[in-house]
């Protein structure tokens, strides 16, 4: 019997590369996401069905769920990996966006989490595996409301690991470096103030220049599949990442920090 994966955020980028890696490997996927009508040709078939789920609205969360099971009969692994970046200093943060940042990334994936655990209880295993990023233990200039978020997600997946694992449901926590997708252009948020205008300009700048020399979601897709089936403790995986953890771990701070803003900022102190 074929295995199911449910994905959230699934009409674009990570999503999409995981979704069709999935279904290309013999799976039942349910490529969830906000506007089904985006659907393209890899979706069609048997088995793959692509229910509307926002993560915001918990009513979608269970439809999707729903759906999956009515269709598959089961779920064995759950990927969040819906999200966005707001970017920009945190003085022209507004509280809203602050907020609703926090209601996708975070409070969306909890509220995905507690409508999933009840199935894959029942089931007597399971695997959650959440999208995070290397900027959830790294930290880079006018990214600290996406930072907070990603940071959130690399506890909150910690902790589950021991209420979970008596459940014989695992915890897989995903943490992509830079990888080329529209998620620049179309996943970011900006949000702006004056004083810091130059500081803005320079990180779209580098953001823009280095997008296209990047790799693509595939590797972060077959690091998915890998710890979808991998049966170990292992909690992180970080396609594209690991330089940069690497030298995060082995450089003084100071040398860090002038590397970062020398290259972002294209400062020398």
């Amino acid at each position: 019997m074929s295995r199911t994966v449910l994905i959230t955020g699934a009409s674009s980028g990570i999503g999409e590369a995981t979704a069709r890696y999935f279904l290309q490997r013999g799976w039942n996927v349910a490529a969830t996401m906000r506007s089904p009508k985006k659907i393209v040709d890899w979706a069609e078939g048997q088995r793959v069905i692509y229910p509307y789920l926002h993560v915001t609205k918990p009513e979608t969360i269970e439809s999707a769920i729903h759906q999956t099971l009515e269709q598959f009969g089961k779920i064995d692994v759950l990927v969040n990996n819906a999200g966005y970046a707001l970017m920009g200093p945190i003085e022209g943060v507004t509280p809203e966006q602050f907020e609703q940042q926090f209601q996708t990334n975070v409070f969306g994936l909890v509220s995905t989490i507690q409508q999933i655990l009840p199935v894959l209880r029942r089931q007597g295993e399971g695997t959650i595996i959440n999208v995070a990023s290397i900027g959830g233990r790294l930290a880079f200039p006018l990214i600290s409301s996406y930072h907070a978020t990603k940071w959130a997600v690399e506890g909150l997946s910690e902790a589950l690991r021991y209420e979970l694992r008596r459940f014989n449901i695992r915890i897989k926590i995903i943490e992509p470096g830079g990888i080329r997708t529209n998620f620049i252009n179309r996943g970011t948020v900006w949000a702006h103030h004056p004083i810091y205008t130059d500081m803005i300009n320079q990180v779209k700048q580098f953001s823009e220049g280095v997008n296209d020399r990047l790799p693509g979601p595939e590797g972060v897709a077959k690091a998915i599949y890998k710890a979808a089936n991998d049966r170990s403790d292992r909690l992180r995986y970080s396609p594209y990442g690991e330089a940069f953890l690497l030298m995060h771990a082995i450089l003084p701070d100071a040398l860090w920090r002038f590397l970062i803003t020398a290259v972002m900022l294209g400062q020398k102190k």
